[in-house]
């Protein structure tokens, strides 16, 4: 680093977000450290971290970090979109106000926060925007239709913007997790309407139901795959694109492109079963 460069990092309260943040202020960055929960964040303060609370869903929020972060070091020179969430269920069974929340938290919240940093990026001409996407961008998953709806979003306003941004010599990136060990499956579990177990898809709600029972014992990676990947993408002159990492991630990923999504259709069947 040239500089000791500025980080800001949403989510950061808890998974790969807080993983994320030690690293990153481990190897000497400034760590500005956003999520709703403050209070979980004292052992990244402890460690050098700058919490600061911040709801994706809540502009004003968002505008006083990065005001804060302006008034101190000129703006932020790594912007780590990381803040994000799973909400499942039958998609006609989903209140259309939760599958819009679910956009707010996981596209919308991103696109106003990167708005927000991008003229100091522009004006110095370098920085980078990590974007947190999953394999979930690329695939999908039984009654993940408005999840996968938010990160397949994801993935294609990433392309645009990152062709838009080239010539003021702007990276950005996006990492697709695989199956991370993280608070992300209680989430899920948490979001699922109870109402569908009985309901007109209680039969592949409830199989789902059954297979998250068992998903402690499916391969996972820890967060710490995620955030050194991260490190790594930050401190490359010439990043990739797209970093998939995690289990299982670049096999899921190879099947449904090259197998085609009839083959994939019957994986998922045989998984529900």
């Amino acid at each position: 680093m040239s500089k000791q460069e500025v980080v800001l990092i949403t989510g950061a309260s808890s998974g790969m977000g807080k993983e994320t943040a030690k690293t990153l202020i481990g190897v000497g960055y400034t760590v500005y450290a956003a999520a709703r929960r403050v209070e979980k964040m004292d052992d990244l303060k402890a460690l050098g971290g700058v919490p600061v609370r911040m709801d994706v869903t809540q502009e004003d929020e968002m505008v006083a970090a990065v005001e804060q972060i302006k008034q101190k070091h000129g703006g932020v020179d790594i912007l780590i979109n990381n803040a994000g969430f799973g909400q499942y269920g039958p998609m006609e069974e989903t209140p259309l106000d939760k599958a819009r929340y679910q956009f707010e938290v996981n596209l919308f919240g991103m696109a106003w926060l990167t708005q927000l940093v991008l003229p100091y990026m522009r004006e110095k001409k370098a920085g980078k925007i990590i974007n947190i996407s999953s394999m979930g961008g690329k695939i999908y998953t039984p009654l993940g239709s408005w999840y996968h709806a938010t990160k397949h979003a994801v993935e294609g306003w990433s392309d645009c913007l990152r062709f838009e941004l080239a010539p003021f010599g702007i990276d950005v990136i996006i990492v697709e997790p695989g199956l991370i060990a993280t608070e992300f499956g209680e989430v899920v579990a948490a979001t699922m309407p109870p109402e569908s177990m009985e309901g007109a898809y209680k039969d592949i709600v409830q199989a789902l139901a059954r297979n998250a029972e068992g998903e402690s014992s499916m391969p996972s990676s820890p967060s710490s795959v995620i955030a050194n990947t991260i490190s790594r993408a930050i401190k490359a002159s010439r990043p990739r694109t797209r970093y998939a990492v995690g289990a299982m991630a670049k096999p899921l990923m190879f099947m449904r492109k090259w197998f085609g999504d009839r083959f994939f259709d019957r994986v998922l069947s045989m998984m529900l079963r």
